[in-house]
């Protein structure tokens, strides 16, 4: 693999899938919101020997804007990818909509995804055997993309929000693989299971709670990502590749249904 972009990069998986390719000779730009975090990456490349491989953009993906922002920006540094990464996530425990109107959890786990991976796909398909992943929760058969009220003001809470975001990246693996049957770029999703990721990202008394969950129950990001970067290396011949840690999913689950994949890519193209 010789480019690769992350978004989310600066913490979690993300950063440790950013360093692993460092590491393996790969020009890597990552995106993330935190300045100091984006610092401490480029500072770790550098100790690396990887100083002039390693770019970091500072962006918020909350927002329509900045995230066709980023694709300029990526298009501006690399010639072609031969990998996208798509990681980022936050909770959000009381309901807030971006500035566009888009409740932040949906616009961060499923907006920001599909801008990114059709925006980038030209890059991507000059790539060599290029591959999009989506870091989700795939397999799981919990929740549903609330077609009549993407918002959810009809009673907010974390986990029904959390849900439909899961629901809809699912969906849009399998609206992206049905669009480019005639494209190269295979799209991953990937279910990694439970993972210590750190906590940087959340607010109390979510942080602490996480915290303690993790050492008692996640494994840590180096062992999450082996299986991602099988997957990469060397992907499956199909278009759509899902993921559950180490086993493959049905892709006739119900979550992954094409008509309701490709009802929610008509319905997205209609708000952005």
């Amino acid at each position: 693999m010789k480019d690769l972009f992350i978004a989310g990069g600066t913490s979690g998986m993300g950063k440790g899938l950013a360093i692993h390719y460092l590491r393996q000779g790969t020009r890597v730009t990552v995106t993330g919101s935190n300045r100091l975090r984006g610092k401490e990456f480029l500072d770790e490349a550098a100790r690396l020997g990887a100083a002039d491989r390693a770019s970091f953009i500072q962006a918020d993906l909350l927002s329509l804007s900045e995230n066709r922002r980023i694709i300029k920006e990526v298009q501006q540094r690399h010639a072609s990818l031969d990998g996208l990464v798509l990681t980022a996530m936050q909770l959000f425990p009381k309901r807030k909509l971006t500035p566009d109107g888009i409740e932040s959890t949906f616009a961060l786990y499923y907006v920001s995804r599909f801008i990114l991976s059709y925006g980038l796909t030209e890059l991507l398909e000059r790539g060599s055997n290029p591959v999009i992943v989506s870091i989700g929760g795939t397999g799981m058969t919990k929740g549903v993309v609330h077609y009549d009220d993407l918002t959810l003001q009809q009673g907010y809470s974390l986990l029904k929000a959390t849900l439909q975001g899961g629901r809809a990246n699912d969906l849009l693996g399998v609206a992206y693989a049905e669009n480019h049957k005639t494209g190269k770029t295979r799209f991953i999703l990937n279910h990694p299971g439970y993972t210590h990721s750190g906590t940087n990202h959340l607010a109390q008394p979510f942080k602490g709670i996480q915290r303690v969950m993790g050492k008692l129950f996640g494994q840590p990001v180096e062992k999450s990502i082996q299986p991602i970067i099988k997957l990469m290396d060397n992907p499956p011949p199909q278009s759509l590749i899902a993921w559950d840690r180490t086993r493959a999913v049905d892709l006739n689950l119900p979550t992954l249904s094409k008509k309701d994949a490709l009802k929610l890519y008509q319905l997205t193209k209609h708000i952005l």
